[in-house]
């Protein structure tokens, strides 16, 4: 199973009088959004199930790849490395999943997979982990197919 984890793009700072599932992009954010989405697109198969957070720059990042998706309230910010998987169907899912969400559970669910125990990678605004699940010599393993940034494009 391949799972595609995608970090929201700049998105405005917060502020007490806008509630944080409100904020948008910037305009860097949405051209970061766009430059990824074009990486994405050519490389992504046409299967993947594409699940993102609602918060408002999540769904302005996912909008950039053109696909079909499903916000899912269980990516909210604040959401655990655990609901994150469950929502992707990890290892489960015949079909490659996309994930876009939020910092500090991105870099938590990384972590995890690659057997780094609590600790929470960075991920940058933008970015892409590409992490596939497979089986070798009867035991399965996670490894790391790509990591992209949208200021490398």
């Amino acid at each position: 199973m391949d799972l595609v984890l995608w970090r929201h793009a700049e998105a405005e700072e917060g502020d007490d009088t806008l509630d944080d599932l409100q904020r948008s992009l910037t305009p860097r954010g949405m051209k970061q959004a766009h430059r990824m989405a074009q990486w994405l697109d050519r490389h992504l198969p046409e299967s993947t199930r594409v699940l993102a957070s609602p918060a408002r720059r999540t769904e302005q990042t996912v909008q950039a790849l053109g696909r079909r998706f499903k916000l899912r309230p269980e990516l909210a910010p604040g959401c655990t490395a655990e609901q994150l998987l469950a929502a992707a169907q990890w290892p489960e899912s015949k079909a490659a999943v996309l994930v876009v969400g939020h910092q500090p559970v991105l870099g938590q669910t990384i972590a995890q997979l690659l057997g780094m125990g609590s600790v929470e990678l960075p991920v940058r605004k933008g970015a892409v982990w590409w992490l596939r699940r497979r089986e070798r010599e009867g035991s399965a393993q996670t490894v790391v197919v790509a990591v992209q940034s949208p200021e490398t494009l």
